[in-house]
């Protein structure tokens, strides 16, 4: 433990230096958006003595690097400042909805995260059998769908045609888990397609990479069955590339939700973005931004993490 404990220290420290170069990249991003943003406030019939007063009430006219720092502050304290289009707290504006996102991002996984290793080890046992080659084409065509596309033709499928499920999924916080889950069924079922299907082929080609090893062959020549070799021998070893992938694809989950909330007018962090970016309503979207960079590289650290945990071989230098 005393050799794993210095390396998550690294790869903890590592992922606070890239946070830290993401806050920068997303606050430099908003200052060179093109306009001013107390012109774009008032309005065009605005006078100049009134944007004056608005750019000093916001803070405008000071240095850039001053107004990042004091951004950077109230972040790490979770004061994100207020919103422009309602003046409201964007810290209160936040919590339902990256609530709303997580629940979810988590439904998504529970759906995709068995039904990828399951298909992926069933693909794996059945190597190049009929079952294979459809799982991998149809694999294929989901990896190659955008979201968006998949959203609209499951809500063609089932919403509109066929009424199982609603087109649009306006849940609120005093709804019961059952309706919430019925109404957040659709999208998460739209993501879950895509991660589904990239995570069933990682995890059959990291299986089938460990079945030419020699301790496999071993265990074939000894007349184990191939279902013992691949779920007690070459499942196992295979952990360390699985539980990468299904990591980062979790990270995926929650920071790829943006196109699935905007199709589904899901009330998450997703849409909230989009509809910030439209108001042009800046202290949001750096909020945003910077939520959905801290959860990919949290989830980024735990797949590395969990590979060390997983693999020896990762502990100790080459």
């Amino acid at each position: 433990m005393g050799g794993v404990l210095p390396l998550i220290g690294k790869r903890l420290l590592l992922g606070l230096v890239t946070l830290l170069v993401v806050s920068i990249i997303i606050f430099g991003a908003v200052e060179l958006l093109p306009g001013d943003i107390a012109q774009q406030i008032l309005g065009q019939s605005a006078t100049a003595e009134t944007v004056a007063a608005l750019r000093e009430e916001l803070g405008l006219n000071r240095p850039a690097y001053v107004r990042y720092f004091e951004w950077l502050g109230g972040a790490i304290q979770g004061d994100f400042g207020n919103s422009l289009a309602n003046q409201r707290s964007v810290a209160e504006q936040l919590g339902p909805r990256f609530a709303n996102t997580l629940f979810l991002a988590a439904l998504a996984a529970v759906i995709s995260v068995p039904l990828a290793i399951g298909l992926g080890v069933l693909a794996a046992l059945y190597r190049n059998s009929v079952f294979d080659r459809v799982a991998n084409a149809v694999s294929l065509v989901s990896i190659s769908s955008p979201e968006f596309f998949l959203g609209y033709i499951l809500i063609v499928f089932f919403a509109v045609q066929n009424q199982i499920f609603p087109a649009i999924s306006n849940v609120t916080p005093d709804m019961e888990m059952g309706e919430r889950l019925y109404r957040t069924l659709l999208p998460a079922i739209t993501m879950a397609l895509v991660v589904t299907a990239y995570m069933m082929r990682m995890t059959r080609a990291a299986i089938i990479n460990l079945l030419a090893s020699p301790y496999i062959e071993m265990a074939r020549l000894k007349g184990v069955p191939n279902s013992k070799v691949i779920t007690r021998h070459a499942l196992p070893n295979a952990l360390a590339p699985i539980i990468n992938v299904v990591a980062l694809n979790l990270a995926y989950l929650i920071t790829g939700v943006v196109l699935v909330e905007v199709v589904f007018v899901y009330p998450g962090v997703g849409q909230l973005l989009v509809d910030s970016v439209t108001k042009r309503d800046f202290p949001v979207v750096q909020a945003c931004c910077l939520i959905f960079a801290a959860t990919f590289i949290l989830f980024n650290l735990i797949a590395d993490v969990g590979a060390i945990l997983s693999n020896p071989r990762l502990r100790h230098p080459k």
